[in-house]
């Protein structure tokens, strides 16, 4: 009939007998075996983890924890920063919006406050998440909603705070993240302590911003200046180079950022290495919620001699290192402070 597909004749084959002759099942008689225990393994007994009761000090939860890949990894990952800590290298903290807006933002400042974290460096979307919970106690507008009203991220006071601190920043050398940190607090902002930029600024370390630009909301705005912005934040980037070029031994994490950060961050260590400077023993860590090829490449490949990558929700992530920290900070005996800080 016209329009049917024509049918190839069906192949040849030899009778179902003589297939079941020539492919009879493999005779496994002849297997050589070994014992069990002579065997090289990877999982252990003493690997397995434990349940514990509702008593149970976050000490006794941690120890608790599988010792096993990512468990093994949150370890490894504390004694890093522990040893940085008491050693006095650097440890800095390059941020995405999304851990911002996720509330992870007091465990950074409380790194601040405690002389752990000594830099901090953001992307635009982080940089405003952090100056509108400041100024307003609330950020992250529904973008579904207020796209098609045209209404997306026309908020008045975050486009006049950056046209102000980019402005500043342009002009007075500062950079866009001191300046921004300068003038959330000059307003007075009421959450004020909420803010990752302003506990950096209060703290002397250095606070960078890196834009993209035409990727931030208030680039949208009129009164905020590209050339501003632009020269703001290669300010800030020349000083982040500085950072980097002191991480001899030191861990720089990237939190939340799958472009900008880790493209930012490998150029920085390109600076740095092209000016001789030592990054022998850097330890790189990726926080995400997946992986992506940016950070695993240009953060935890490339520049480092170890990588550590930890992918999940920032929200439990986060808090978890920072208690897991806490408790090996506090669990360090005197003498191994001594110890370390003679290493």
């Amino acid at each position: 009939m016209e329009g049917t597909i024509p049918v190839s004749p069906r192949p040849c084959c030899h009778s179902w007998g003589d297939a079941l002759q020539t492919h009879r099942p493999f005779d496994l008689s002849g297997l050589k075996t070994y014992e069990l225990n002579s065997r090289p393994s990877k999982v252990f007994h003493d690997d397995l983890g434990r349940p514990v009761c509702a008593d149970a000090t976050v000490q006794d939860w941690l120890a608790a924890l599988p010792r096993q890949l990512a468990g093994n990894d949150l370890r490894r990952l504390c004694q890093h920063l522990a040893r940085a800590f008491y050693t006095g290298r650097t440890v800095a903290a390059a941020i995405g919006g999304h851990v911002i807006k996720t509330g992870c933002g007091p465990y950074l400042i409380d790194w601040i406050r405690q002389g752990v974290l000594k830099a901090v460096a953001l992307n635009g979307a982080a940089a405003i998440h952090d100056f509108e919970l400041a100024l307003a106690g609330k950020t992250s507008e529904d973008v579904g909603k207020q796209l098609p009203t045209g209404d997306f991220g026309m908020a008045r006071e975050t486009a006049d705070a950056f046209a102000v601190a980019s402005r500043l920043g342009s002009e007075k050398d500062l950079g866009l993240g001191w300046a921004l940190g300068q003038h959330i607090e000059n307003i007075g902002c009421p959450h004020a302590e909420s803010s990752i930029v302003l506990a950096a600024y209060r703290a002397g370390i250095p606070c960078t911003v890196h834009v993209a630009l035409g990727t931030d909301i208030v680039h949208m705005h009129p009164h905020v200046s590209g050339a501003a912005v632009g020269e703001a934040s290669l300010i800030d980037f020349r000083r982040l180079c500085g950072v980097v070029a002191s991480m001899c031994e030191g861990v720089w994490m990237n939190l939340g950022s799958a472009v900008v950060m880790p493209e930012v961050f490998v150029k920085a260590v390109a600076v740095a290495r092209n000016f001789g400077h030592n990054l022998d023993g850097l330890i790189t860590v990726n926080f995400d919620k997946q992986v992506q090829y940016r950070s695993r490449v240009n953060v935890l490949e490339r520049p480092s001699a170890e990588g550590i990558e930890m992918i999940g929700h920032h929200e439990i992530l986060l808090p978890l290192l920072h208690v897991a920290l806490a408790c090996q900070l506090a669990g360090q005996a005197p003498r191994d402070k001594e110890k370390a800080q003679a290493a």
